[in-house]
């Protein structure tokens, strides 16, 4: 028997991980690249996916992906600030594509039980980037890896309740989307998600939840909140969060410094997800390093297969291998031996063409041009982020800070028709991700697109 969908809630859903493709700026844009071998693939396509906010309908077909470079089946070409947070290296780096196929010469496939060379020292790499002494387990994505985490986190601690944002993403499996806090993914599913997944208002330098005017003051009550749930619950196995929200929005000062305070006195575990802003991307290898604090855990996926191949790994402290007698994720490509040679080459290709400190620099320089724009340009309330991830929040009022959606939608289809690809987050936000290899020029390129099609959609 078929049930009737659920009915959305009243005002519908804010996609905090991207826009619904349903509007009528997107029916718009359809509409003005109508024919072509774009639109017959996009019909294809309807026909034979399952549904699904934020991925469907989709809104072009990909043919080639190089670079920075996205291009349809028409020929229409786009620079891709967005990638699905895959392409830190941009698409296609011709080493990395040498290095799967040498590869696939070499060694295809390792089955359980066995190791192979390529996993022993992609594992070995990567744990050597934190202090002291860890150890990982490889998955084929983010949200699996967060479930790792969240396993080894009730293995150790004997607890299984968990603190985290509203708000956040963590992957859409039943156990990330528990402790994830986006209504895309937890709302709709009939019957309850894990139990004991309590939730806390995230800390918002611009729009506080706690009614705070300043970053500093919102980052201490969002983390006194911590506090204080922690301790109402008492049995807290963890706390998981983005060191750096990938909206985007950075914590403030001494923010995690406080809340890894907080789960040391109760007896928790701190779980960094680092999917989205791992390897560099902030401008630091990882992002909580801008923050000066060690998680227990931090998860790492999406970029580390260089955009090519599907890799994520859980890496914890030596101390948290404690489930040797069980299974705690038991993936058939836990190993495999082609996925971790593209992690392990977007890693030395990440390190030998300084990309981390490329970040730093195209960060600096991204977020100094748009404040500047944003100083004489009042649809735009705020601008924020770290290295090659920023964020430039559109509103109808700056006292008010209302977000301007339907705005945020028309400039996104403006910047589109200009040859820019990037996403909505929060309904308003114009999140800015490019690869970490983007030249100066096509930088400064894409952030004219966005400012132009800003004033222009504005009347400003």
């Amino acid at each position: 028997m078929t049930r009737p969908p659920a009915k959305p809630p009243a005002g519908g859903i804010t996609h905090t991980e991207g826009e619904s493709n349903t509007s009528d700026a997107r029916a718009g844009w359809l509409a003005r690249h109508e024919g072509g071998r774009t639109v017959e693939l996009i019909a294809r396509d309807a026909e034979v996916f399952l549904k699904q906010s934020l991925s469907t309908p989709v809104m072009s077909a990909v043919v080639k992906a190089e670079g920075i470079w996205i291009e349809d089946a028409d020929g229409r070409r786009y620079m891709d600030f967005h990638g699905n947070s895959v392409h830190h290296i941009g698409y296609g780096h011709p080493r990395l594509v040498a290095a799967i196929k040498q590869q696939l010469d070499t060694l295809s496939f390792a089955p359980r039980r066995f190791t192979d060379e390529p996993a022993i020292e992609l594992a070995e790499k990567l744990t050597s980037k934190l202090p002291g002494k860890w150890k990982l387990l490889f998955t084929t994505g983010g949200s699996d890896a967060n479930e790792v985490a969240l396993k080894i986190a009730r293995a150790a601690t004997g607890r299984f309740k968990t603190v985290s944002f509203w708000d956040a993403f963590h992957g859409a499996g039943f156990g990330a989307a528990s402790v994830g806090g986006e209504a895309t993914f937890r709302s709709h599913i009939a019957g309850p998600l894990l139990a004991g997944t309590e939730h806390v208002a995230p800390y918002d330098a611009y729009r506080c939840p706690y009614g705070h005017p300043t970053a500093e003051a919102s980052g201490k009550a969002c983390a006194n909140m911590i506090d204080y749930v922690m301790e109402k619950e008492g049995d807290v196995a963890a706390f998981i969060g983005e060191p750096m929200r990938a909206t985007p929005n950075p914590p403030p000062p001494g923010f995690w410094k406080q809340v890894r305070q907080t789960c040391d006195r109760h007896g928790a575990l701190l779980i960094f997800d680092e999917v989205p802003t791992g390897l560099g991307k902030t401008g630091r290898f990882f992002a909580h390093e801008h923050d000066d604090v060690t998680p227990d855990m931090v998860v790492l996926g999406k970029a580390l297969g260089g955009g090519i191949l599907p890799i994520a790994a859980v890496l914890a402290r030596a101390e948290l291998d404690v489930a040797g007698d069980f299974a705690i994720g038991h993936y058939t490509h836990e190993k495999n031996p082609v996925t971790a040679r593209a992690a392990l080459t977007t890693l030395q290709i990440i390190e030998e063409e300084g990309l981390v400190e490329r970040s730093a620099e195209l960060g600096r320089y991204a977020l100094e041009r748009l404040r500047a724009f944003a100083e004489k340009t009042p649809a735009v309330g705020d601008v924020r982020g770290r290295g090659v991830m920023f964020g430039v929040d559109l509103v109808t009022d700056r006292e008010t800070k209302e977000p301007a959606r339907q705005l945020a939608e028309e400039v996104f289809y403006r910047c589109l028709d200009e040859g820019l690809s990037f996403k909505i987050s929060a309904g308003s936000v114009l999140t800015l991700s490019p690869p970490m290899t983007i030249s100066r020029e096509d930088l400064d390129r894409a952030l004219t697109i966005v400012e132009e099609a800003t004033v222009t959609a504005s009347g400003d």
